[in-house]
């Protein structure tokens, strides 16, 4: 699924207005009365308008700033929005489209284009990497410092890729210092000015003519910085955080690139998870089933005392309830699984062999499912211990 920020085309840290006003770009150039039959365009023209309602929305983005399209899952789209129809994003966007919807009144309502506006530098690429964690990290929440080896702003000339920003620059002879170039076409419908950014400097209005040589004018350098990770408690393997600003310094006062640090869940020695419970494997001798007993089990937080009924019988299920991993979303938590396995000795002494002949033929020891009955509502006693 496309980043919501390169569906709309701009920055990620971009304005409410400048939001705004790609959405309404992408809208009027997708727009079923303009591209009448065009399943594609009517495709990008629900694509954009999923992007805008989420990150329109402070809560929704910022939700989806730190977990990616998993923070704002639910309803029938992936930002909760599930446009199926277009009347309803019309209905949603009233105040872009006005109450008709018309994109004539956008198109030829004698409106001037606007321009693009001269830009500082270029923006830096996004890094990935990948964090591994434990489940105690997962359940509890935690922080980790990590080295990361990325472009940093050039320390000689601050990133500014001069060492004099007096005399290091001169103005662009294409656009004329103003970062962009119109080109004006006429129709039947009136005049269309189309504004993009210069092709020769770029959109910045301007060249380098003496470069810092430290950066050779790239205004970066190659480094490595210390960044500070806060995980949330209950991130899935698979999830992503994002640090906005903290991927590769852009070029000559760009904006830098964004770090997403994916979640990899490392192997647990005593427990394996299923989505927010986790489950342990307890083995137990034929007589502790039998008579019962008392076992002391690891959880995430230490070690529990655990109270086995006589009489269990192997693959029991017990619930030690709200001991699993914590669901990101909401309050709920999920609970330790303790599959209880009864162990059948391999090897027996003469003595243990001739005891366990005098019980074959016990009327208790023969097998017998249909007195178990319904024993669902058979959960563990449990109490803590500090490991």
């Amino acid at each position: 699924m496309r980043d919501y920020y390169e569906i709309l085309g701009v920055e990620k840290n971009a304005s409410p207005e400048q939001l705004k006003k790609a959405y309404r770009k992408l809208a009027l150039m997708y727009h079923p009365d303009r591209n009448s039959g065009d399943a594609e365009a009517e495709e990008k023209f629900k694509e954009a308008a999923e992007a805008y309602e989420v990150l329109s929305d402070p809560s929704k983005r910022q939700r989806y700033d730190q977990f990616g399209h998993a923070g704002v899952r639910g309803g029938g789209g992936a930002g909760g929005a599930g446009f199926q129809d277009i009347n309803d994003i019309f209905s949603a966007f009233s105040d872009i489209f006005g109450s008709g919807g018309s994109i004539f009144d956008e198109m030829f309502g004698g409106r001037g284009a606007g321009g693009a506006r001269r830009r500082q530098g270029r923006p830096g690429n996004d890094l990935r990497i990948k964090l591994p964690l434990s489940l105690e990290d997962i359940a509890e929440g935690t922080e980790k410092k990590i080295k990361v080896r990325k472009f940093i702003a050039c320390e000689v000339c601050d990133g500014k890729g001069v060492e004099d920003p007096e005399t290091g620059y001169e103005t662009c002879s294409t656009c004329k210092g103003a970062g962009e170039v119109r080109q004006v076409s006429r129709t039947v419908f009136g005049q269309f000015v189309n504004v993009q950014a210069c092709p020769t400097c770029r959109g910045e209005g301007k060249i380098i003519r003496e470069p810092c040589e430290n950066c050779s004018g790239e205004g970066r350098t190659k480094g490595e910085e210390t960044i500070n990770i806060t995980v949330p408690a209950g991130v899935l393997e698979g999830h992503y955080l994002t640090l906005r600003g903290a991927g590769n310094a852009g070029q000559r006062g760009g904006s830098s690139g964004d770090l997403r640090v994916e979640i990899i869940e490392k192997q647990h020695e005593h427990f394996t998870r299923e989505g927010l419970d986790i489950f342990y494997e307890l083995h137990i001798s034929f007589p502790d089933a039998a008579l019962g007993t008392e076992v002391e089990v690891p959880t995430l937080k230490g070690r529990a005392r655990l109270q086995i009924d006589a009489g269990v019988q192997s693959g029991k299920i017990l619930r030690m309830r709200e001991r699993g991993i914590p669901d990101i979303e909401s309050s709920r938590i999920g609970d330790q699984m303790v599959r209880v396995r009864v162990w059948t000795p391999t090897t027996l002494t003469d003595e243990e062999r001739e005891g366990l002949e005098g019980l074959r033929d016990a009327e208790s020891f023969q097998p017998d499912p249909d007195s178990l009955g319904d024993r669902r509502g058979f959960f563990s006693r449990v109490k803590d211990v500090f490991s």
